[in-house]
């Protein structure tokens, strides 16, 4: 009676340790729909720019922070995603952000008693986008400091033009 408890019990670790691993590599296509997220939906370029080096096209549109250079593990950008960052230009992706004190522990009325304000975003993200979209950010940008010519073919899963007017590093 045991060995069979004991089995489950292993194959339980080892699907956990596979999901884990499964969870911490996303394939190219996940990596596809949260680079869609991000130029599109989230409009994340707008601001930080289409490689997330905070080097934006559109001078009407707020500084966004240089993302490459960023040390926010997953937790932390999920959470300023989700939330936005009151008081300063990042917008809330969340629907229900401060309508129930899940960010921050504030709600709307709270955050304009305190003077705080938050840009609309262009449009709410999933739970399910707020993870592709994370997932994106640390596997293509977060941390991995200014782009050069590999790092944006590996950003946009190919070479494209944009890529051919950056240095390439030896």
């Amino acid at each position: 009676m045991k060995q069979p408890a004991a089995l489950l019990a292993a194959l339980a670790l080892g699907c956990a340790a596979a999901c884990a691993a499964r969870a911490q590599t996303p394939d190219r296509g996940d990596l596809a729909e949260g680079l869609r997220l991000y130029l599109n939906k989230g409009n994340c370029q707008a601001c930080h720019g289409w490689a997330g080096d905070g080097r934006k096209v559109d001078s009407q549109m707020p500084d966004g922070a240089n993302l490459r250079e960023s040390k926010l593990e997953r937790e932390g950008l999920v959470l300023t995603i989700k939330c936005g960052r009151p008081g300063r230009s990042m917008p809330a992706f969340d629907r229900f952000a401060y309508s129930d004190g899940r960010c921050y522990g504030m709600k709307l009325d709270e955050l304009k008693s305190r003077g705080l304000t938050l840009p609309d975003p262009p449009a709410t993200l999933q739970p399910r986008e707020v993870d592709l979209l994370v997932d994106f950010l640390l596997v293509r940008v977060v941390g991995r400091g200014p782009i050069d010519r590999a790092s944006c073919a590996e950003y946009w899963g190919s070479e494209v033009e944009a890529c051919g007017e950056l240095p390439s590093i030896k």
